[in-house]
């Protein structure tokens, strides 16, 4: 049976710090490009209202040349906390968009290091700034400075299995003025490939004295709990388990706060929740949001008879109703499902 250690329980009992702002869970909802956009976030604190969410990764070298904030950027005033996430190498630019990101609601700006996409890469943002930690501190001096909520960096263990530099880096980060660091046990060239290395997230957290965040295979509430138990990380974060899964941070949430599992929620409830995001992404950016839900819609047709079917044909919806007359079909299936399991056990 799941339980938390008592050493567990005793570093969970307190809000999480970071910098002079308190944040009253210890499970985070990851920043993922073309996933975390309001909507998302929206259905995600339906489940975990106390919990930091993050954007989208913004480009300040984007925000320097427009006039107009984009849509990734955008945040509900209601919905707190809230960091909106940068990507850059320009220190100067990344401070102008961190100003930008405070007036837009910001409680936090946390700094991307960790993306290993090539073409974030490239242009030295990402994970490419673990190969270059001078201009990593010069960012997080810069950032500091023109802000006054906290800083905060997302990063991974290295670039390589052969340049794994995420002592010397983390601490940099945080002599620079970082007030929290998120770690992914994965190397840049692992990418999201083979197992997240736990081992070294524990050895950042032996050294530094800012908050550290366990990120990397966080799938279930157990992963979760082990995680925690083995790095003794201040936090986890939650990032593609999210994905067609809005509840899991809400689950570990409410598990690491009281000891009690949810009960997972059932391919009917799976599909409703999958039928409101589609909508609400469709109200929110209209047929762009059709075609940027189909994704979402096969993350959530998984683990239930049709599902390989469903998947297909939500894969290439093209306006709104075409994608809930879907999901209402196979939900009507599975519930006509249902009944007939109960019969057949009431007979028997």
């Amino acid at each position: 049976m799941l339980s938390l250690s008592p050493t567990l329980k005793a570093r969970l009992a307190t809000p999480l710090k970071i910098g002079h702002f308190e944040v009253n869970s210890r499970v985070l909802q990851s920043p993922l490009s073309g996933v975390t956009d309001l909507v998302f976030r929206r259905l995600v604190r339906r489940h975990a209202p106390e919990s930091m969410m993050y954007t989208e990764m913004v480009n300040a070298t984007g925000l320097h040349y427009v006039k107009e904030l984009p849509i990734i950027m955008e945040v509900d005033p209601n919905e707190r906390p809230i960091s909106i996430q940068l990507f850059d190498c320009r220190p100067d630019f990344l401070a102008e968009a961190a100003q930008m990101a405070v007036a837009e609601g910001a409680d936090t700006v946390d700094i991307n290091m960790g993306c290993p996409v090539n073409k974030i890469t490239k242009n030295g943002g990402g994970s490419s700034l673990l190969r270059d930690p001078e201009t990593a501190e010069a960012i997080v001096r810069s950032v500091t400075k023109a802000v006054d909520v906290p800083v905060t960096v997302k990063t991974r263990i290295g670039w390589t299995d052969k340049e794994i530099t995420i002592l010397d880096f983390a601490k940099r980060m945080e002599d620079a003025g970082a007030q929290m660091i998120t770690v992914h046990g994965r190397t840049r060239s692992q990418g999201y490939n083979g197992n997240a290395k736990w081992e070294w997230i524990a050895k950042v957290k032996e050294i530094l004295s800012i908050p550290v965040i366990a990120n990397g295979d966080i799938f279930s509430v157990e992963a979760a709990v082990n995680c925690l138990e083995q790095t003794g990380a201040d936090g986890v974060m939650c990032s593609r388990g999210t994905m067609g899964y809005p509840f899991l941070v809400g689950e570990v949430d409410q598990f690491l706060k009281t000891g009690i599992l949810k009960p997972t929620p059932t391919p009917v409830e799976r599909l409703q929740c999958a039928r409101e995001h589609l909508y609400m992404l469709w109200e929110y950016k209209g047929d762009r949001g059709v075609r940027q839900a189909r994704k979402h819609m096969t993350w959530y047709s998984k683990g239930f008879a049709g599902a390989a079917d469903l998947r297909g044909q939500l894969s290439t919806i093209e306006n709104v109703q075409q994608g809930l007359d879907l999901i209402d079909r196979a939900i009507e299936r599975l519930a006509e499902d249902v009944e007939v399991e109960q019969a057949e056990l009431a007979i028997a």
